[in-house]
């Protein structure tokens, strides 16, 4: 009979087998880090309660006159060998925000995810991820700029599936097969092929990533989005970011069941870094943001039209705790934006924001 000694004897031998197997592979001990912001926002358009909204299309940041909460985070990073996990999670409004399709919960996965690198220059990775498209992301200390592009917004936050990552030299490559966008469980849902192309220059001072991703929600609609961020570094004081981005929908008839015309949106924006000191940086961002055809929120349900926002966003640097005082002005074609004394195609607002790293 098998007795629970005999599995006690069976348990340490295994164990035994294990670690003596363990002397020829790294084992690196687990990396904990992560960050916690808050901000505090303030819109001249003075909303109200009775108009029901913030002034603001982005992701975030929308309150006014408040002091906010925006997201702890805690990433954890393990190695064993030519196998590693990560597990990244987040609390708080801008976690919930991140989780719009699962729940709009505090507490959001941002990120859980198995690799393993057969080659030093390949990786499969297997699990939900940060998006490949765009220039900013989701955590607060990854960006100079406090508040969110629409291009952020409206595009992807995360993919769940399986990719392959490769480097030849100077340029890098990926293919991947994932639920739809910011979808973590999808069942029955048709799958999308996401990719991504990147080279090197100029000692790495230039850098360029073209993103694609391409799929149907169902045999009825169907997703496209094409993306472009460029990085280049001019001196050590001075650099420049770039991101263009074209997304397009299309669904079928109803009646005839034939595909209609694509409806879409598109984006772009430059982004100037300045830093005189280590302790001190600005950033100005410019986007101009079009949707003629209704499909974001800032203009859904409308004709459609178009965003020209500016941004500037200084960064106080005060070891590892960073200040962004930030002044904002979002310029619409039409009078998407609310205020009291009636509807204006002009929103200028006020972010002092704050992150902690550890």
């Amino acid at each position: 009979m098998f007795s629970k000694k005999n599995a006690a004897t069976l348990v340490v031998a295994m164990g035994s087998l294990c670690a003596y197997g363990q002397d020829s592979v790294t084992v690196n001990k687990p990396l904990i880090s992560g960050f916690a912001d808050a901000y505090y926002r303030y819109s001249f358009l003075e909303p109200t309660p009775a108009d029901n909204t913030f002034d603001n299309y982005t992701s975030f940041t929308n309150s006014h006159n408040s002091f906010e909460l925006g997201m702890l985070s805690v990433k954890v990073e393990h190695s064993f060998g030519k196998v590693a996990v990560v597990g990244d999670l987040g609390f708080g409004k801008r976690a919930q925000d991140f989780s719009y399709n699962d729940n709009m919960s505090m507490l959001a996965i941002k990120q859980l995810y198995l690799s393993y690198s057969p080659w030093e220059n390949v990786k499969f990775t297997a699990g939900s991820w940060a998006t490949h498209i765009g220039y900013e992301l989701v955590d607060a200390p990854a960006n100079r700029n406090y508040s969110m592009s629409y291009m952020f917004s409206y595009g992807p936050f995360f993919h769940t599936g399986l990719k392959v990552d490769a480097t030849v030299g100077k340029s890098g490559f990926m293919l991947g097969i994932t639920n739809p966008s910011d979808y973590k469980t999808a069942n029955f849902a048709r799958k999308y092929v996401i990719g991504q192309y990147s080279l090197a220059l100029a000692e790495d001072r230039l850098k360029f990533y073209l993103n694609g991703l391409a799929g149907k929600m169902n045999s009825d609609s169907r997703n496209n989005q094409f993306d472009l961020v460029a990085t280049g570094v001019v001196s050590d004081k001075f650099s420049l970011g770039y991101n263009g981005t074209i997304a397009t929908s299309q669904g079928k008839d109803s009646i005839s069941g034939q595909w209609m015309d694509a409806d879409q949106w598109w984006g772009s924006a430059l982004y100037f870094n300045y830093d005189p000191s280590v302790v001190f940086g600005l950033t100005l961002r410019t986007e101009y943001f079009s949707d003629n055809n209704g499909v974001t929120a800032p203009f859904s349900g409308t004709t459609g039209g178009n965003v020209f926002a500016t941004t500037l966003s200084g960064n106080i640097r005060l070891n590892n705790l960073v200040l962004i005082p930030e002044v904002r002005v979002d310029n619409a074609s039409s009078d998407i934006f609310v205020k009291d004394s009636g509807p204006s195609g002009r929103s200028p607002s006020f972010i002092f924001g704050a992150y902690y790293k550890f």
